[in-house]
Order: C-alpha cells, then structure tokens, then sequence
C-alpha cells in the first residue's frame, strides 16, 4: 500500500515537472527550424514613443557608449574571455534616440564609424573626379555633412553581480522541490555636452535589474525490493543581459530628455501634452513614485488632458488631481528652474491638486 501512495506521489511529481518543462524543450526542438522574430517592444520605449513631439529636433553625435566596467561574464568552470554586457550600447542608443517621439525628437549623426563615412564620400570624389573630368566637389551630387549641436556621451558603468540571491526547498520521503533565484544590476550614465561651449548640459543615470529563476525537483525512492525510483527535473528562466541593457539605456534617454526640458534646453511643441510625463519623471525622481507607478500616472494623466481637450467644457478652468485617491489633505508643488506662473491643468478623480509650474517657452540658445 505504502509503494502505491509513494508511486503516486512520484507520478504527480513528474507530471508537474513535465508540463513545466515541456513548452521551453519544445522551444529548443524548434529553434533550428523557427523563423526569426523582431524584438518584442519593452515598456521604456513604449514611454520613449509616447513622448510628445518637441518644438524643434535637437541634432546630436553619438562617438561612442562604451562599456566602462571591465569585467568579464562568470561562469562556474572558470574565467571566460566573454564580456558580463553587451558591447554594442552605441547602436542601442542611437536606436532608443530615434524612437524617442517617433524620430521627431533628434536628428541622429554618424560619429561611431566616421571614418567608413568620410572613405566612401573620398571615393565618390575620385571617380566623379575621374569619369567627369569635375575638379571641385559638386554640392549637388555630394552636400555637405550635418553637424550636430550637442554630443552624447557616457557608457555602461556597473554591473554587479548577485546583488539579490535567495531560495527555497523542501523535501519528503525522498521527494523534494527547490526554487531559487538570483539577481544582478546594470548601470548606465549618460550627458549631453553643447558643442559650442563645451559645457555638459545635464546628465543622468539609469539601471535595470537582471533576474534569473530556477525551479527543479526529484524523487529518489525505493518502491520495492530492488526497485529504485530516481528522476529529476528543473527549468531555469534568465532575462536576457541584452535587454536590460537596452531598456536602461532607453530609460537614461527618456530622463535626458525630462531633464533638459526642466532646465529649459529644449520644449514640448505642445506643453500641455507634455507636462503629465514631465510631472510624473519629477515624482519619480524624487523617490514618491515607482517607475510603474510614475508610467500609471503618465497614462492616466494623459488620458484625462485627452479626454478633457475633447470636452465642449474645456473652456471651464481646470485643476489637476492627484493620482492618489483618499490622499485629501496632501497638496504636491512642483515647480521648474524658470519662475513662470504656475498653471493647473485638470485630470483625474481625487480630491488632492497638484499645480505645476511650466517653464518659459524659448528654448536654450546654441544647441
């Protein structure tokens, strides 16, 4: 009786495993044979796209993001020659630049590999030069290249490693289960310089946790006389290293753009549409919001700025609530470096008010 109920146990063991196990070892039966995907958008571009358009592009220069870490992956045999991130973090920005507001926020320049750049525009002189008999550069056929008022500079400078480990394990009669898990942290910085000054406009940090879980178990059990019971199984989930670099790079580009619109180096075409994600970055920033509950607000506020635009009572004047219902008596002031008058702006049900006060409408000259 008891090698029948310890039968069972092991069954309903297995069975749970396998059907935990059995999407990804199809997955990887599939793979040589799947067609290739396009990435799957993450939530930090969603907010980059979602940015409303500014009052003109800002054209900026991409030299380099390198990684400034110096460390290579770990690995439980042994040192490897494989870098612990990504070394492509200048083509992840120049991607994240260019999906900020949809392209309509920067105009982005080559710099990374200039020098392919100017070898091809050589060689359409020379042969311009040899087939056309042309002693000067024709502008038509050959203008000149764009310059850019501001440089982006910065890299990738932490990743730490097991900065959060824990688990979790039981066992019974020679069944047992475990879960673990494990965290690691990278860390972007990032500046915008002004090319005609040399001064750095505003800089910003971001970082993006790295989690990897583990589940497993197994039975090691004699059912009968010489008869052993022994199986195991495990599934182990890591999130990709290149994702969480990129969606750290596009959070540091969504707060360089927060910040020079607080410090007035560039504006909102529309300040209204663009003050909700302003006022919920400061929130943020401030450590009273987290980066879910600052993109909750984003949208809420945004939806209610819509939803009153279309109202034939627009006209009615308008008063902001808070995003935190029952919080009656609280009173939030968030003012910009520029002392313009405070203007409120209507929104969501509460019963507290958050007036903002925007900046001046000119942008800062010489970028």
């Amino acid at each position: 009786m008891r090698s029948l109920i310890f039968s069972a146990l092991c069954a309903i063991l297995l069975a749970g495993c396998g059907t935990i196990a059995a999407p990804p070892l199809s997955l990887v039966r599939a793979k040589p044979y799947s067609a290739p995907v396009l990435p799957a958008a993450t939530s930090s571009r969603d907010a980059l796209a979602a940015i409303p358009a500014p009052s003109r592009p800002v054209a900026v220069a991409v030299y380099s993001f390198t990684d400034q870490t110096g460390q290579f992956r770990p690995s439980e045999t042994g040192q490897t020659l494989s870098r612990a991130v990504s070394q492509g973090g200048a083509s992840i920005l120049m991607k994240a630049l260019q999906d900020t507001g949809n392209r309509s926020w920067f105009t982005v320049i080559e710099r990374e590999q200039l020098s392919h750049l100017l070898n091809e525009r050589q060689i359409i002189r020379e042969m311009r030069e040899r087939y056309l008999g042309e002693t000067g550069v024709n502008p038509e056929a050959l203008p000149s290249l764009l310059f850019a008022g501001v440089i982006l500079e910065g890299g990738i400078v932490g990743y730490d490693s097991n900065t959060m480990t824990g688990g979790v394990g039981a066992g019974f009669l020679g069944i047992n289960a475990r879960s673990e898990y494990r965290q690691d942290t990278v860390t972007v910085y990032l500046r915008a310089v002004s090319v005609r000054t040399g001064e750095v406009l505003t800089s910003v940090t971001a970082s993006k946790t790295i989690a990897s879980y583990g589940i497993g178990g197994g039975a090691f059990r004699y059912i009968g006389f010489k008869e052993l019971l022994e199986a195991e199984a495990g599934l182990t989930t890591n999130e990709p290293d290149q994702v969480a670099l990129q969606q750290a790079i596009e959070k540091a580009v969504y707060g360089l753009v927060m910040e020079g619109v607080e410090l007035n180096l560039w504006n909102f075409a529309d300040t209204e549409a663009g003050w909700p994600m302003l006022w919920s970055y400061q929130q943020e920033r401030a450590g009273k919001l987290t980066a879910e509950q600052a993109e909750a607000v984003r949208q809420r506020m945004s939806y209610a700025l819509a939803t009153e635009a279309t109202s034939p009572q627009s006209s009615r004047p308008r008063e902001m609530s808070s995003i935190s219902p029952g919080d009656q008596a609280r009173s939030l002031q968030v003012s910009s470096p520029q002392r313009s008058p405070a203007q409120s702006f209507s929104g969501l049900p509460s019963a507290s008010t958050v007036s903002v006060a925007r900046p001046e409408q000119s942008a800062r000259p010489g970028l």
